[in-house]
């Protein structure tokens, strides 16, 4: 999961090596934190949070695919 959410993240800002993805597991809730420079924050949200949300549907969609239940954090 964290992979897919670093693929989409890396084509969508100006500085794909700043990328990084982490992927933790606690009671059945994955947890998927991205972290992105900070100039290219407001490119992963995307306006009203729209890019943020589909990001969040895609990786929902893939976890319940596993049983599982996902989160996505956004950190700078």
């Amino acid at each position: 999961m964290k992979d897919l959410i670093a693929f989409i993240a890396t084509h969508l800002v100006d500085e794909p090596d700043a990328v990084d993805t982490l992927e933790r597991e606690e009671d059945g809730t994955v947890t998927v934190e991205l972290r992105v420079a900070k100039e290219d924050l407001g490119k992963v949200i995307g306006k009203q949070g729209r890019t943020a949300r589909a990001m969040r549907a895609v990786l929902a969609a893939v976890s319940a695919k596993e049983d599982k239940r996902s989160r996505l954090e956004i950190l700078e």
